[in-house]
């Protein structure tokens, strides 16, 4: 792959992932909750959740394209069509939600801690979904292997996630009281959110199927 593809991909990665989605949350209410280490230890296990997609993923779109380059480039366009449609999703959310109302989890060991943050990642469909969606804008059939390209972004991303959740567990845990009392509208992120997922995807759209 080439570094300027590797340079866009974390750029874009680091993008959507300051921007705080439902595994931060659920990271930040643990923090909130039982402290900076129950915190790290959902980070970690979201990670390793998310490896596990990773891996998948890697073994489905090799598949995909073994079957045809053509076929291939039908699930760019389809991811792109779908980080289109989680944009206009996004974006027109009627929800008003604050930091206030970030769930409050119920209080466990750290061992089970992890094993249920793993398993709530590797449990959710939306994950596969996005992986699926936004890996392949960035991957070429013609620069190697496909299966590595996508294990190469998915450890890129996976490192720069526990990297950003890591920040928010620290965050939350220090700042108990002040982030419960937040009246950060959810408005402000769903606009955010929403029109950079509609960017990224009309630029993959009309972007170069071999780029």
């Amino acid at each position: 792959m080439e570094f300027s593809t590797i340079g866009l991909f974390v750029m874009a990665a680091v993008t959507l992932l300051i921007i705080p989605g439902p595994a931060v949350f659920y990271i930040m209410a643990r923090s909130i909750d039982q402290g900076k280490k129950a915190g790290l230890v959902s980070v970690l296990g979201v990670a390793l959740g998310g490896s596990v997609h990773v891996l998948a993923g890697a073994i489905g779109v090799s598949a995909i394209l073994m079957t045809s380059a053509t076929a291939f480039h039908i699930v760019k366009y389809l991811g792109a069509a779908y980080l289109i449609y989680l944009g206009c999703k996004t974006l027109f959310s009627k929800a008003d939600s604050t930091a206030s109302e970030i769930p409050k989890a119920p209080r466990k060991n750290l061992r089970k801690i992890f094993y249920e943050s793993a398993l709530v990642e590797v449990m959710n469909p939306k994950t596969a979904l996005f992986f699926l969606a936004f890996f392949p804008q960035f991957i070429s059939p013609t620069a190697g292997s496909v299966t590595v390209q996508f294990l190469l972004l998915g450890t890129i991303f996976i490192i720069l996630a526990f990297v950003s959740d890591g920040l928010y567990a620290v965050l939350a845990a220090s700042m108990r009281k002040r982030m419960m009392g937040s009246k950060v509208s959810s408005k402000v992120v769903n606009r955010i959110t929403g029109t950079f997922y509609i960017a990224l995807g009309v630029f993959s759209a009309f972007a170069s199927p071999s780029k």
